[in-house]
């Protein structure tokens, strides 16, 4: 059975929904008439899209149809968002009233679905009405517009343009770890704490160990004692050097919890490349936007007091004394940037919050506990209100100065 991504096309009767359908399938694949309520039912169609692959297409009922027929067509429209892995909004700007676009874009947020919003010009003189719909429907934020014509066959290639450029397909294969090679060694230095859980290895652990091992490499576990390492115990050094001298075959690489940050840009010998789980894990959840963390971080150097920071955590575990995200950074903040305000957001949608334009920038975990989907909804939607965003593992190397922060993310930019 094939996998195809699923593409809706959802909006109010009438604004050019089976037009739209029509324009992609190039073919009428659904009837297009004036008269409210013409699609009666979903209608679905298969194709291929070059350079996506195989989708299926779904084309259904306006929203907006009041009746009890109208409120079964609705059902099943809500039915097809839940099932699709891209929404197009087809929006006519000349309306006055957009409810009915901010309903399906709550529900299509809610479900972490990817959104490009379709202006369908019925005349040219319509594109005049766009910043008012933009900003009608601030709440929740359009992540990508395009302006077209779905009569016209010249804006079919541009639509399918905007589908390649913006939509990230759900089967996309991404590696965890991709300089990690055949028949190598890779340290895992991880300092385990009080809020280590007995019996298995955190999340990012896990993952790494995995993946070193399915690609035929060798990962080798090191428990640092982080206390004797910063009170510059002799006897933690040399049980680390021993660790090292021990292989018979060099090491690659260095994956440390970022907390370790501060000892390894040290004992982390130059010939071996050194990263963190955090920066591996943002990484990969973010599918390879790394610059944008790393660009993030840039916003330290102006910040002023006053100024509000977000530290963002995708999940509610026990925090017990060094915690990174309430502790160890909030504390780094203070002292290097006094007079910033630190929030937090543990779990929950931050970017609910109305006034979320009031952070400089928000600094997210490694987001671990949460799927790829919602981390790209959380990046496209603050990708939208133009909030920088940077991550745990850079923060904390960029702490240690740039030398290190240009270490840490290297393994990610060039070959090892």
């Amino acid at each position: 059975m094939t996998e195809r991504d699923i593409i809706g096309i959802f909006g109010k009767m009438n604004s050019g929904k089976s037009s739209l359908m029509n324009l992609l399938t190039q073919q009428e694949t659904s009837i297009v008439d004036p008269t409210p309520g013409t699609t009666t039912d979903t209608k679905i169609a298969l194709a291929e899209i070059h350079g996506l692959g195989p989708v299926k297409i779904i084309d259904t009922a306006g929203f907006d149809e009041k009746d009890l027929l109208g409120d079964k067509k609705r059902e099943k429209s809500l039915g097809a968002l839940k099932e699709c892995d891209l929404v197009l909004l087809v929006i006519d700007p000349s309306m006055l009233d957009f409810e009915t676009e901010r309903l399906i874009l709550e529900e299509a947020r809610r479900l972490e679905k990817q959104v490009i919003a379709v202006y369908n010009l019925f005349h040219n003189s319509d594109r005049d009405y766009i910043p008012k719909v933009d900003a009608l429907l601030t709440l929740p934020r359009i992540n990508y517009g395009i302006v077209l014509n779905a009569l016209d066959i010249q804006y079919r290639k541009p639509l399918l343009d905007a589908i390649l450029s913006y939509y990230i397909p759900r089967n996309t294969a991404f590696e965890l770890l991709p300089f990690v090679e055949q028949g190598e060694f890779y340290i895992l230095n991880i300092p385990m704490d009080e809020e280590t859980p007995a019996g298995r290895f955190l999340r990012p652990q896990a993952m790494a160990e995995e993946f070193i091992t399915r690609k035929w490499g060798f990962p080798v576990s090191y428990r640092m004692n982080l206390t004797k390492a910063r009170s510059g115990d002799a006897s933690e050094m040399k049980r680390w050097n021993d660790f090292l001298n021990s292989f018979t075959k060099r090491p690659r690489a260095i994956i440390t919890d970022s907390q370790a940050i501060d000892i390894m840009k040290v004992w982390a010998p130059a010939d071996m490349a050194l990263t963190t789980f955090s920066v591996m894990m943002i990484n990969y959840m973010s599918r390879g936007r790394l610059t944008d963390f790393v660009d993030g971080i840039k916003i330290l150097s102006d910040l002023k007091p006053g100024d509000q920071l977000l530290i963002a955590e995708a999940c509610n575990h026990s925090r017990i004394k060094e915690d990174i995200g309430t502790v160890q950074i909030p504390n780094l903040l203070k002292k290097f940037y006094p007079g910033v305000i630190v929030n937090h957001a543990f779990g929950r949608e931050f970017v609910d919050e109305p006034d979320m334009k009031r952070y400089r920038l928000v600094i997210h975990c490694g987001g671990c506990m949460i799927s790829n989907q919602r981390m790209a909804a959380r990046l496209r939607d603050l990708g939208a209100t133009g909030i920088p965003i940077t991550n745990y593992g850079i923060f904390l190397s960029f702490m240690q100065g740039e030398k290190t922060l240009e270490r840490v993310i290297r393994p990610w930019l060039t070959p090892l």
